[in-house]
């Protein structure tokens, strides 16, 4: 038995001495890489089971500055909070390929756009760019987006899971707009299937091991066949010359490529999960950090108001209505920074990098966070509290001259998320609908957090009064209150 200790003492401390030697030539980002394998693995995953993860990067960017080594998850990896160097990343994506873990590129399939490189990535990332853009938004989805939105809430009691009633209305939306089937037992069941699909992402990507990714795999299976079917039957459509439909497979059936139904498969799947979880996830924050935020509810309710006494009560939404949603968009953008649904990016160097005065080592994982620094008082005063007001450019506020690297709720450069303005869209008229529909309170102790780790498990409940819709209802106006917050 002392034998076997002393081997493995012995063995430790030559692959630390080794791994001293291979990178001592180098002028790596200060930072500490722990022991070999293990690194700081157990101090990231402890961080992040808490409510607040940010001492993690807090204490290493304090130690070391805003670009630091460590090591996690069994690989040495460089941290960026910088936003400088963030956009380096965004923007090179020759240096900076994608790497992200096996279960998350197993279950979306190779043909996903998260994993295109070269110009597959480019000409598929411009064609789906095409399809979200405001014009399409504003002649062929909005219309479609308001409908589903207020038929799913026309079904909800009065107490409800918003999360999960959340995911319901993003799934039947990406639905929707990727194939142009409209709610029924065939989308319901693919759904279910597909929830399966996204609590496999985070887990280790071995059946054996893991039962939860295991029937990730199953449900992945299904939903490829499923998928499958749909695409074989719109092909045969498409090439006896029946009618078009205006969606995302008709774009791609018309794009001139010969893709073929793998790759198709793949890459709505992939498409499936930027609709469904991300902006689920935003639509209930938007209301927690609303109902915690009272002065910020009243003046979004007042904006709904007017927009709904320009119409007749029920009336389906205009594109002027949402392009008047000017607070809407505040409280989106204070959402989305705040939240940080996509908190950081994962790439692996395909080369060394010289970078801030430091050299980066080819094939070294990278991680450039946008919540550190969306989060960083250095850029966003009160920057870990909820101020939508901060957007206001009549505010003087110090967002009117935030950089463009600062914000980065969607990533940027050649990955910028290509649904960006399609997730506006939904969030502005969920909430437009909400907030003229219903008053509400949290059902139990607000426990919703809104981090990776932990906010998939909760569902914040909240009980519901449903609020006549007239054209007299105007009972929210904005305060004096309200007016000096907006100035201060």
């Amino acid at each position: 038995m002392a034998y076997l200790v002393f081997f493995f003492i012995f063995f430790f401390v030559f692959l630390f001495l080794l791994r001293k030697l291979r990178y001592g030539r180098l002028r790596l980002p200060p930072g500490n890489l722990g022991l070999p394998f293990i690194g700081e693995t157990l101090q990231m995953i402890s961080a992040y089971k808490t409510d607040n993860p940010e001492p993690f990067l807090d204490q290493r960017v304090n130690r070391y500055g805003s670009v630091f080594t460590s090591h996690v998850f069994g690989e040495p990896t460089v941290f960026s909070t910088d936003p400088e160097t963030n956009r380096f990343i965004l923007t090179n994506d020759k240096l900076f390929e994608c790497s992200y873990p096996g279960s998350i590129s197993n279950l979306l399939g190779k043909h996903s756009l998260l994993l295109m490189k070269g110009s597959l990535h480019k000409k598929m990332h411009s064609l789906t760019m095409s399809f979200a853009n405001s014009s399409i938004i504003k002649d062929h989805l909005l219309y479609d987006i308001d409908r589903l939105i207020r038929l799913n809430i026309d079904s909800w009691s009065d107490r409800i899971l918003l999360m999960e009633e959340a995911k319901k209305i993003t799934f039947e939306l990406t639905v929707k707009q990727l194939m142009s089937f409209d709610p029924d037992e065939w989308t319901e069941s693919l759904r279910k299937e597909y929830m399966l699909v996204i609590e496999g992402f985070f887990t280790i990507p071995f059946p054996l091991l893991s039962p939860t990714y295991r029937r990730a795999i199953k449900a992945r299976t299904k939903v490829a066949e499923a998928l499958t079917v749909v695409v074989r039957n719109r092909r045969k459509e498409f090439e006896t010359k029946e009618e078009k439909k205006n969606d995302m497979l008709g774009a791609l059936l018309a794009s001139g490529e010969q893709f073929s139904d793998e790759e198709i498969v793949d890459f709505m799947l992939a498409l499936l999960v930027a609709g469904y979880e991300t902006t689920s996830t935003i639509m209930t924050l938007a209301i927690k950090f609303l109902n915690e935020t009272p002065l910020a509810l009243a003046q979004l309710k007042e904006e709904h108001e007017q927009i709904r006494a320009r119409s007749e009560p029920g009336a389906a939404l205009e594109w002027t209505d949402y392009k008047s949603m000017a607070f809407s968009q505040c409280v989106v953008n204070e959402t989305l920074r705040v939240a940080n649904i996509i908190g950081a990016i994962f790439r692996r160097t395909t080369t060394d990098i010289d970078i801030k005065g430091y050299t980066i080592p080819k094939g070294w994982k990278v991680i450039a966070s946008f919540r550190a620094v969306h989060l960083n008082p250095e850029y966003f005063k009160d920057a870990r509290t909820f101020n939508p007001w901060r957007w206001q450019s009549n505010n003087n506020s110090e967002a009117v001259a935030t950089p463009g690297n600062v914000f980065t709720p969607f990533g940027g450069g050649p990955r910028l998320c290509p649904g960006y303005e399609l997730a506006r869209v939904v969030l502005s008229v969920f909430l437009h609908r909400f907030v003229t529909r219903f008053s509400w309170v949290p059902a139990e102790e607000d426990k919703l957090v809104f981090f990776p780790t932990t906010r998939t498990q909760k569902r914040y409940p909240i009980i519901l009064k449903r609020r006549e819709e007239s054209r007299s209802n105007m009972g929210f106006g904005i305060t004096a209150e309200t007016e000096r917050r907006k100035e201060s």
